[in-house]
């Protein structure tokens, strides 16, 4: 309630128990806080190649993996790339943001 959210990029990410355990929703809900307090939402692109190669997770409205039930399955190389994306493209967008 006090801004310190107002005008900062942020992006958000999942873990699920199973392929359809609610991914995209959950991204999309953690998403409507965000934009309450004014933060600019940012997801992965298609042009991050790995999200239309990922056939367990990922999506364009933010990383995801498939852990399993007791969450004993680590995310695939392909589940931290595409992280790894959103993570660099968060970073480079508040870099240049803070030079404004």
């Amino acid at each position: 309630m006090k801004g310190a959210l107002v005008d900062k990029p942020a992006g958000v990410f999942c873990c699920t128990a199973s392929l359809h355990g609610g991914q995209e929703t959950t991204l999309i809900s953690m998403m409507f806080t965000l934009l309450h307090h004014g933060a600019i939402v940012m997801g992965v692109p298609y042009s991050v190649k790995e999200l239309v190669e990922t056939t367990r997770g990922g999506t364009p409205y933010g990383p995801t993996a498939v852990v399993g039930p007791l969450a004993d399955q680590s995310p695939t190389e392909t589940d931290l790339k595409i992280a790894g994306e959103l993570g660099k493209r968060l970073t480079r967008i508040a870099k240049k943001m803070n030079k404004n």
